[in-house]
C-alpha cells in the first residue's frame, strides 16, 4: 500500500524546493504531453548545500515511514547521487547501510558489470526523484533480483499523484487514453513494492494555499484544476 506522507516534513519540502528553484509555477509540457501548471525537476538540486538537504528529507521520510530495508540502490542517473547523499545522511544518523547503482551500459574490464557499490543483497530499497513511468522501478527490480536481491520498497521527492497516459508509463494502456491508476499506484497494486513520498501532489496544493504569496497562492486554481482532469 501507499506509505502515507508525514504533513510536516512534506510542508517543508515542498516549500525548500520551491525556495530553491527545484519547484517551478507557469505553463510546462510534460511527457505525455499535458500542459501542467508546476515542473519539478530534482536536477536542480545542484549544489552541496541543497543536495544536503534533501537527502536529510529523504532520510527523515526513510526513517519516519517505518520500511524495512538492508541497503539503498538508485537507478541511473538521477537515482545514483540520491542513493549515495542519502546513504551519507542515514549514517550520520546513526543507520549506516551499503548502498549500489547501477551502469547504462556494462562495463567490460576492471570489475565488470552494469551493478557498481556494494553486493547487492538482502532487503533493496530503490531511491528515485520522481515515478513517472514505471520503467525505471521495472528495470531496477530486474537488475536487484538478478543480484540475488530483494526489492523491498521505493521511496520518492514528490507523487504527482497523476493518472498516467499512453506512454508514460507500465500499466498497460491503448490508444492514448488515460491510464485510471497513476505510476505510483501501478508500483504498488501491480508490482507489490510500497512507496513512500516525502511530499505529494495534495501537499503542493496545501502548500499553495498556506504560503501567504500572492504570486504562489495565484498559482492554487490552475493546479487544482490540472488535478481535476489528471488526478487519481
Amino acid at each position: 500500500m501507499m506509505v502515507q506522507d508525514n504533513t510536516a516534513l512534506a510542508q517543508a519540502f515542498v516549500k525548500f524546493a520551491v525556495d530553491a528553484g527545484v519547484l517551478r509555477f507557469g505553463e510546462f509540457t510534460t511527457k505525455a504531453g499535458r500542459l501542467s501548471p508546476y515542473f519539478f525537476n530534482a536536477g536542480l538540486f545542484d549544489d552541496g548545500a541543497k543536495l544536503g538537504q534533501l537527502a536529510t528529507f529523504y532520510a527523515r521520510r526513510l526513517l519516519a515511514c517505518g520500511l524495512q530495508f538492508d541497503m539503498l540502490f538508485g537507478p541511473a542517473y538521477k537515482g545514483i547521487t540520491l542513493a549515495s547523499a542519502v546513504a551519507v545522511e542515514l549514517a550520520r544518523l546513526g543507520h549506516n547501510v551499503p548502498f549500489a547503482y547501477n551502469r547504462k551500459e556494462a562495463k567490460d574490464h576492471g570489475e565488470g558489470g552494469l551493478l557498481v557499490g556494494a553486493p547487492v543483497r538482502g532487503r533493496v530499497l530503490i531511491i528515485d526523484d520522481v515515478i513517472s513511468a514505471g520503467t525505471s522501478v521495472r528495470e531496477s527490480i530486474a537488475m536487484i533480483s538478478a543480484a540475488g536481491g530483494t526489492p523491498c520498497g521505493v521511496v520518492i521527492a514528490l507523487d504527482r499523484q497523476e493518472r498516467g497516459s499512453d506512454g508514460s508509463n507500465e500499466a498497460g494502456n491503448e490508444g492514448g487514453r488515460d491510464n485510471a491508476v497513476s505510476a505510483v499506484q501501478y508500483i504498488t497494486q501491480q508490482l507489490q513494492l510500497p512507496v513512500a513520498a516525502v511530499a505529494s501532489l495534495q501537499d503542493l496544493l496545501q502548500y499553495l494555499q498556506g504560503c501567504g504569496d500572492p504570486v504562489l497562492s495565484a498559482y492554487t486554481a490552475p493546479v487544482q484544476a490540472y488535478r481535476a482532469r489528471y488526478g487519481v
